[in-house]
């Protein structure tokens, strides 16, 4: 016999010991993936400095306004062929190895423009713009993909809270310095400055063990983020042989967007929203001008510190949620934070006074870290093999929707006041986003529909005049 003492309700020893090795781990996981986000708003800060400096730097040495929008073209277009390719690298190399080679060829290629000599200047600058915009979209894939393999499934939100928290403190900080960096200690200083970053970062992630990559899931048939298999995601999974018999794959990338309810919707949201992002982006310099020509940096950094400020409160309040409910927020979230995201951007420049608009930035700053934290962590929902081919597409798409929106939006600038140009930008991700939440609306009550129907069923079933017992047919015999 047995005693009783071994079945009794309550934790065993064991049982203790793992939740407190489990405690523990996740200690040491968190603290890992603090210091990664330590080194990763470093190089971030670089990449916010040289947006600016580079800038300045093309028009000095080129004296055409030409120039800055074909290297920003450029590096438009190289984020757009790396988010194509960055899913079937994850599905090859280690995260670790993508993060840490794309700070290697950003600090690399800034030595090249450093040392590059006059005759040579412009090349350096166009291999720069290449390598720059490749190799950021390498970086932020490899590093949202992972998020699930680093932290923990129950912890997506607080890190990607805490990422966006640091990207958003580089911004300001970057954006802020780069005029001083650049009047006080010139254009080769700045550059060395972020080479410099770029190098920080490597070595973080260099001394850091990070999960993910190479498939980072394993064999068998990729689940949706229902649960089931996505069609055709077994035999043809990222690593995996071509089907036999000639039959050719269908793209993992599309096929990642099929495997759960409106992710493909949610993707092309991201990108009409990175349409409405170019039009307040371009806008801005202008309104700026027409409030005080005088001095038009001033409305354009006080309105991005104040935005900043709102996106960094946001994560705090987000970070907290997390950790008291274990919760994230949701696609709804994303939907509505895009709505009032885009609203808040068109308001902006509506002429309130400026303490009105602050408030409108501030809002907005919320809003915008709202929605980043809600998107990325429903993509990260999906299952390891398709993750990272899901987090390439919807790289591509928002570069390919700011790409065009600029383009498009400095040419309506020069007929249309920045208002209409912004309100028809952000009208248009308000759109979208409003189709997105009715259809992630269905998507619930079919779902609340069928597990109602199911629950019906089976205390039918279990009825005693059915001649059943606990939901299971008895047997004639």
């Amino acid at each position: 016999m047995t005693s009783g003492i071994d079945n009794a309700d309550g934790p065993k020893t064991d049982e203790a010991d793992g939740g407190a090795r489990k405690n523990r781990d996740t200690a040491v996981s968190e603290r890992r993936f603090r210091f990664l986000v330590a080194g990763y708003a470093v190089s971030s800060y670089g990449t916010f400095l040289n947006m600016v400096a580079l800038n300045l730097f093309v028009y000095e040495t080129t004296g055409r306004a030409l120039a800055m929008g074909l290297f920003m073209a450029v590096r438009l277009a190289s984020g757009f062929v790396a988010g194509l390719v960055v899913g079937g690298l994850l599905a090859r190399f280690s995260a670790k190895s993508i993060m840490l080679w794309a700070n290697v060829g950003q600090g690399a290629v800034m030595l090249v423009l450093i040392l590059a000599p006059d005759g040579l200047l412009t090349g350096a600058l166009m291999a720069v713009s290449v390598v720059i915009g490749a190799c950021g979209t390498l970086f932020m894939v490899a590093l949202r993909s992972s998020i699930p393999e680093m932290v923990g499934e129950d912890r997506r939100a607080w890190a990607n809270s805490l990422s966006i928290t640091g990207r958003s403190l580089a911004m300001v900080a970057g954006f802020a310095s780069a005029g001083v960096v650049v009047s006080l200690v010139g254009y080769t200083a700045a550059f060395l400055v972020d080479m410099a970053t770029f190098v920080a970062c490597a070595v973080t992630v260099a001394l850091l063990p990070i999960a993910g990559g190479r498939g980072a899931g394993g064999s068998g048939a990729a689940k949706g983020a229902d649960g089931r298999a996505a069609d055709g995601a077994g035999k043809d999974a990222p690593g995996a042989p071509p089907a036999k018999g000639g039959r050719r794959r269908r793209p993992v990338a599309f096929l990642a967007l099929a495997a759960a309810p409106g992710m493909g919707l949610m993707v092309a949201l991201r990108g009409v929203d990175a349409f409405g992002s170019s039009s307040h982006n371009a806008a801005l310099p202008i309104y700026s001008t027409s409030l005080d020509a005088s001095n038009p940096a001033v409305f354009v950094s006080a309105f991005w510190c104040v935005w900043a400020l709102g996106n960094i409160g946001a994560q705090q309040v987000i970070q907290r949620y997390a950790q008291r409910t274990g919760r994230s927020v949701g696609a709804l979230g994303f939907g509505y934070g895009t709505v009032v995201m885009s609203a808040a951007f068109i308001a902006a420049f509506a002429g309130f006074p400026l303490a009105a608009t602050a408030v409108i930035a501030l809002i907005a700053g919320a809003a915008d870290g709202l929605t980043e934290v809600a998107y990325t962590s429903h993509l990260q929902t999906l299952p390891a093999t398709l993750r990272g081919h899901a987090f390439g597409l919807s790289a591509t798409f928002e570069n390919l929707g700011f790409g065009v929106g600029m383009i498009l939006v400095a040419a309506a600038l020069d007929r249309f006041s920045p208002l209409a140009v912004v309100g028809w930008s952000h009208g248009a991700a308000i759109v979208v986003a409003v189709v997105f939440l009715l259809r992630v609306a269905g998507v619930r009550r079919a779902e609340r529909a069928g597990r109602a129907g199911l629950r019906k069923e089976e205390a039918v079933e279990g009825r005693p005049d059915r001649g059943d017992r606990d939901g299971a047919e008895v047997s004639g015999g």
